[in-house]
């Protein structure tokens, strides 16, 4: 089995200022925008990604809300064994705001589509952008395309990526397993 390292050392920190720059860039005063991370794991990205905002813009607050997908994933039923909901905490409305979609890795697009039914529940947004940290390309089932990637790696089915971030317990490291 191969591991390739995605991010040698001191790369992430700077996709991850270097994604924050974008958005700045893109909204501004961030007025009417929100950032909402996918359970389970693209919410350790969102966190990261919604902290580095905070800093770069003291003044500034961004509402900020993590959406858990399960139930509305179209594979659901095709799962041997149940699988295990985690929350949700959008704690305000979505209708009418730009909001910023947070996932660890864009794969075959079923999660981001599964959250964009979610969403719903929470009003209807002007604009969904989708923030990526690995955007995997040559494995899309869905027209998916993310508005802000870390990296875009060429993989295939077989392959794995493995995001392993301090706040979900790893090291900060982000490896392609073949």
């Amino acid at each position: 089995m191969a591991k390739l390292d995605l991010f040698p050392e001191g790369k992430l920190p700077i996709t991850l200022a270097r994604l924050c720059h974008q958005l700045i860039e893109h909204h501004g005063d961030f007025a009417d925008t929100a950032i909402i991370g996918i359970q389970p794991r693209g919410v350790f990205v969102a966190r990261r990604i919604h902290l580095l905002l905070s800093e770069l813009l003291p003044d500034m607050t961004i509402p900020y809300g993590e959406l858990d997908v399960t139930f509305f994933r179209d594979d659901i039923r095709l799962r041997d064994t149940p699988i295990s909901p985690n929350s949700t905490h959008i704690d305000f409305y979505i209708e009418g705001k730009k909001v910023i979609l947070i996932d660890d890795v864009l794969y075959t697009g079923r999660t981001v589509r599964s959250a964009l039914d979610a969403m719903l529940a929470f009003g209807r947004p002007q604009r969904v952008e989708l923030l990526t940290l690995v955007k995997r390309r040559r494995v899309q089932e869905l027209p998916i395309a993310a508005s802000y990637a870390g990296i875009e790696v060429d993989t295939l089915h077989s392959e794995r990526v493995v995001v392993a971030l301090a706040e979900a317990g790893g090291e900060d490291k982000v490896y392609l397993i073949s």
